[in-house]
């Protein structure tokens, strides 16, 4: 084997080693979850290329300065939104992490107003406050005792922070609402 191609086998390995697949059971037990209601939706948001974090120098409150979603993470926060509404799935309220590429994913699914929430803020670029983040969303969760369903849209390293799941982008796992726990009932990968 060459070098080039061990090298790509490797690669390849490792990203089916990590890499979670939302299952067919995980998918039907997210719905029901949801059409249930009193549950909490965390979203990654979607495609937004360049990594993880943001470059040198970005600022929260200039999107210019940040990772932003591409045209195909628009178009799939568009196709997820319209999904959960074909399935019925409604939210009571949607939280967002302050970051541009979670308040557009939100914005762009069409499901209603988006409040932007601090405690969902990246916890790869603040990871000096990671703890205290990560304990504000299972305090948030916590609090969720409503009928109907919270969506929260932020970073993948909060939601493994959280549940232990590491989603795609525009994944969705879904969490019992007045748990501190956060323990995943199941994902849904939409796009």
């Amino acid at each position: 084997m060459s070098l080039i191609r061990f090298a790509i086998f490797v690669l390849l390995l490792g990203f089916s080693a990590t890499a979670e697949i939302a299952t067919a059971d995980e998918a039907a037990r997210a719905w029901n979850a949801l059409r249930a209601g009193g549950h909490v939706a965390l979203m990654r948001h979607a495609d937004a290329p360049g990594g993880f974090g943001d470059p040198p120098g970005f600022r929260v409150e200039d999107c210019a300065t940040q990772r932003n979603l591409s045209a195909k993470g628009r178009a799939d926060a568009e196709k997820i939104g319209a999904r959960l509404k074909r399935e019925g799935i409604a939210f009571e309220k949607i939280l967002s992490s302050p970051w541009c590429r979670c308040i557009d994913t939100g914005r762009l699914m069409n499901l209603g107003t988006v409040e932007t929430e601090a405690t969902f803020g990246n916890v790869v670029v603040l990871r000096d406050q990671r703890e205290a983040l990560t304990a504000g969303g299972r305090a948030l969760i916590a609090k969720w005792t409503a009928s109907g369903n919270l969506l929260v849209v932020t970073h993948g390293a909060n939601i493994s922070a959280l549940t232990g799941v590491s989603p795609a982008s525009g994944e969705i796992v879904v969490v019992k609402g007045g748990s501190d726990r956060a323990e995943p009932v199941g994902r849904l990968l939409l796009d």
